[in-house]
């Protein structure tokens, strides 16, 4: 990690995303305490953590394989951070069980659950001691996309009803946009960017979080007007088919081509335009909007422009000079 500043607000969901190698894990590792430093603090409410050792900072860790017991209940499993027992210790797990949702089962075993319920097992330990910060490594990456969304969804839920300071690793954008209030952009161990979900979007900082960040055309600025040198980089929701030489109306720019690909993705089609020279494009219509084979026109509501000086990573091209 490079030159690496964070600020995190109390009850705060910050969500770490980048491509693998990013330096996200790393991150976390040295907010938990299991890596030290070589320079720099790690401060919580006015405390300086750096050299505690992690049981020392209260924080509470959800790990990507959850580290759950197989041979202990969830009662047990929930328990095993409170380092005591008796009724006040099953009081808490009922507690936290209820924060999660699992209310009833502190007698099942863990093996008999769900990969969604031991996901929440697994948080409600990590809640028990009631720790001041919350972290998580890639908590829903073991679990299919269906049973990830519906999970997606209780975590959120769980994690504002306890309103704890939470700070999580993923490389799932849709993930951390869905969870985080605001999202740090990481590459090659540096911090890009740092800001809402919507910032990230539609103003990204960098050539890197530009490309990185969604879907995106890449395209040679003079295509669309820009200056040389310039690259273009377009949302595809920022184009739309129209009949050839047509205009997008509202001033914009345009492109022409063939349309060479059709994929169904559910509500939309994307086509695949070769606008020339094998400079691909995809777009999202409805269905029927056309045919391979068929000659279209391209309207371009909205550019992102950058310099080629700028580059755009391993993400792609992109930038923020004007045209």
């Amino acid at each position: 990690m490079r030159d690496l500043t964070l600020e995190v607000g109390r009850g705060e969901i910050l969500a770490l995303l980048g491509p693998s190698g990013s330096g996200k894990t790393t991150t976390l590792r040295l907010l938990a305490g299991f890596e030290r430093p070589d320079a720099g603090t790690i401060v919580v409410d006015g405390e300086d953590v750096t050299a505690a050792a992690p049981a020392a900072r209260r924080f509470g860790m959800v790990f990507q394989h959850y580290a759950l017991f197989p041979h202990l209940d969830v009662a047990a499993n929930v328990a095993f951070g409170l380092g005591t027992r008796g009724e006040a210790a099953s009081r808490r797990v009922r507690e936290v069980l209820a924060m999660v949702d699992l209310e009833g089962f502190q007698h099942r075993p863990v093996t008999a659950l769900s990969g969604g319920q031991q996901q929440r097992v697994a948080l409600a330990r990590s809640l028990a001691p009631a720790p001041r910060v919350l972290l998580l490594d890639e908590p829903l990456s073991n679990l299919d996309p269906a049973l990830r969304e519906r999970t997606r969804r209780e975590l959120r839920r769980a994690i504002r009803q306890v309103g704890i300071t939470t700070v999580f690793v993923t490389h799932e954008q849709e993930e951390a946009f869905d969870l985080a209030e605001r999202v740090a952009v990481l590459h090659q161990g540096g911090l890009e960017q740092v800001g809402t979900p919507d910032a990230l979007y539609d103003a990204p900082a960098t050539a890197f979080v530009a490309g990185f960040v969604g879907r995106t055309n890449a395209l040679p600025g003079a295509l669309l007007g820009g200056r040389p040198g310039t690259r273009a980089l377009v949302r595809p929701e920022a184009m739309h088919l129209v009949a050839p030489g047509a205009s997008g109306g509202g001033g914009g720019a345009g492109l022409r081509g063939v349309v060479v690909e059709r994929r169904f993705v559910g509500g939309q089609v994307c086509f695949t335009v070769d606008t020339g020279g094998g400079l691909l494009v995809d777009v999202p219509a409805p269905h029927g909007a056309a045919q391979v084979g068929e000659p279209v026109g391209i309207a371009v509501d909205r550019v992102l422009w950058w310099t080629e000086a700028d580059g755009a990573g391993d993400a792609g091209d992109g930038g923020g000079a004007a045209p």
